[in-house]
């Protein structure tokens, strides 16, 4: 066991794990774990921007109700307003960390995206994560009182079943984690830990989301005992490059709020017309992405096209000048024609239930980010409110553990793990044949559009891979490779169960069996 001296675990390198890191730095010690590199995270890849209400013209009414229409009304109000309220004081704090956000003529540069009324994203260019991940590092790594460790694959969260001295309070002290350079299993314990581990987007076979996202936090706060709620309320971006060299690389929304129109390549059609007339290519992403569907399926087509071209070529430079220079490369020049496109998951609506707070429910233990539902989003996350919510919720969890550290017990002794009943896998092909049918049954059964039927037949296929990889789990010696198989097929059940309970068609959940919506929204929550 490692006796750390740490107080506070975060687990997560990203907009949510680093912002509470640096507001509990201030008086406290944090360990910050990452899988991989500590820049190997969602935040990095987003392109689009942050939502905040910085327009003269704009008010936080309006923002707030855009987000419950996008919501489809199963948004929390009372999350909506508290995170919208906290928008500018969080692009602040940014700016004070050196982001260097888009400006003109000094102000704050404010784009628009589909959903959104007015003018409300403030951005660096088409990478802003990768500025707010870069900045939020190089503030971590000044910060004496953060350690970041990389290359740290967690297992399971520590809780009071793991104390020498046996609990069954479901207490969280820490986690085990493996050491990917030396392949031992490290006992990390605090006080208190935070959970950021993003999404779990690796989930489907096609996805906007990096190799990492394999809903770690998720699975590990399920098998502690943390209720999840909303987990068949996955987001499908509409516009991922079809390409057959590189995968997942969006292309942003902010394509089409800057003028970006769908066509279908056969017939030459503007569609969106047919699907929302009012917004047209600015409507919300669930319906985006369900009429991109339709094309492609109704058509026979691989794909669709989104064009930008009628606008001025230098606009185009100007504001998406990584996309272009990428796209270029590939031999499409947006300026002058089409990008051909398809809809990828994109986003986990649905997570870990936590409070205003960032608590969960298992004492010790808060979350914040992609991992959670928070009641922000409800039925579909609007964009550019991601994140958003990790830089507030980043700072509840801060300020929980801080208001209450006189009350956080030291932490017990800690079994350390046992790897005695275990060998080296001597066939690691089922690892990659069960990560591979999970993906694939996830896209076919369990995608933009669903039924009972389909459903059913990927939660049969759930359960017989259930035994399997349990079998392999206590036999053989834990790899990241393994342990991101298991926590995938918790998520895969997660979301398989979700949808099958929820008999109404709300948001990104559309079910041909029950098309209709509901009067009343309803959370979909499950008890371990």
């Amino acid at each position: 066991m490692t006796d750390t001296p740490y107080d506070v675990l975060v687990i997560g390198s990203g907009a949510a794990g680093l912002t509470a890191a640096l507001a509990l730095a201030q008086t406290k010690r944090v360990l910050v774990l990452a899988k991989g590199r500590l820049d190997s995270g969602s935040t990095a890849w987003a392109q689009g921007g942050i939502a905040a209400v910085l327009d003269a013209g704009d008010t936080f009414d309006n923002h707030i109700r855009d987000t419950m229409v996008a919501g489809a009304g199963l948004n929390d109000q009372e999350t909506v307003e508290f995170v919208i309220e906290r928008a500018p004081a969080s692009i602040d704090r940014l700016c004070e960390l050196g982001v260097p956000f888009n400006r003109e003529e000094g102000d704050l540069h404010l784009t628009r995206e589909g959903g959104h009324s007015h003018r409300r994203i403030v951005h660096v260019n088409d990478a802003t994560g990768w500025a707010v991940q870069a900045a939020l590092l190089k503030a971590a790594e000044e910060n004496p009182n953060i350690t970041l460790l990389p290359g740290q694959s967690c297992i399971d969260l520590v809780t009071g079943r793991n104390q020498a001295d046996y609990s069954g309070s479901g207490r969280v002290w820490g986690a085990y984690a493996l050491d990917e350079a030396t392949g031992d299993v490290v006992t990390h314990v605090a006080r208190a830990t935070v959970l950021a581990a993003g999404g779990a987007g690796r989930v489907y076979q096609f996805s906007t989301a990096p190799r990492g996202a394999t809903g770690d936090g998720i699975a590990m706060a399920w098998r502690a005992g943390a209720r999840v709620s909303n987990m068949e309320m996955m987001q499908f971006h509409p516009t991922c490059l079809y390409n057959l060299e590189v995968k997942n690389f969006l292309i942003t929304e902010a394509v089409r709020g800057e003028g970006g129109r769908l066509f279908n390549p056969v017939t030459g059609e503007r569609y969106m017309e047919k699907y929302d007339p009012e917004r047209m290519e600015l409507a919300p992403r669930d319906i985006v992405a369900r009429a991109n569907d339709d094309q492609i399926k109704r058509h026979g087509l691989d794909y669709v096209h989104l064009d930008i071209s009628h606008q001025p070529p230098e606009f185009v430079k100007e504001h998406f000048p990584t996309i272009h220079e990428k796209l270029l490369g590939l031999g499409i020049d947006m300026t002058k024609g089409p990008i051909p496109v398809v809809p990828a998951q994109h986003y986990t609506c649905g997570g870990v239930k936590i409070g205003l707070d960032a608590k969960t429910d298992l004492p010790g233990l808060w979350a914040a980010g992609e991992c959670t539902e928070s009641g922000l989003h409800g039925a579909n996350r609007l964009a550019s409110n991601s994140l958003l919510e990790c830089f507030v919720f980043g700072e509840a969890a801060a300020s929980d553990i801080l208001s209450c550290w006189d009350d956080l017990d030291d932490p017990p002794a800690i079994l350390p793990w046992d790897a005695s009943r275990v060998t080296d896998s001597d066939e690691e092909v089922v690892i990659k044949q069960n990560w591979t049918e999970i993906r694939r049954f996830m896209w076919n059964y369990v995608g933009i559009v669903r039924t009972t039927k389909r459903l059913e037949r990927a939660g049969n296929r759930i359960e017989m891979m259930r035994k399997e990889v349990e079998d392999y789990y206590g036999s053989f010696r834990v790899t990241t490779d393994l342990i991101e198989l298991r926590n995938l097929l918790d998520c895969a059940g997660l979301i398989v169960t979700s949808a099958l309970r929820r008999h109404e068609s709300r948001g990104l959940h559309y079910i041909m069996d029950y098309p209709a919506t509901d009067p009343v929204a309803r959370d979909m929550v499950l008890v371990p």
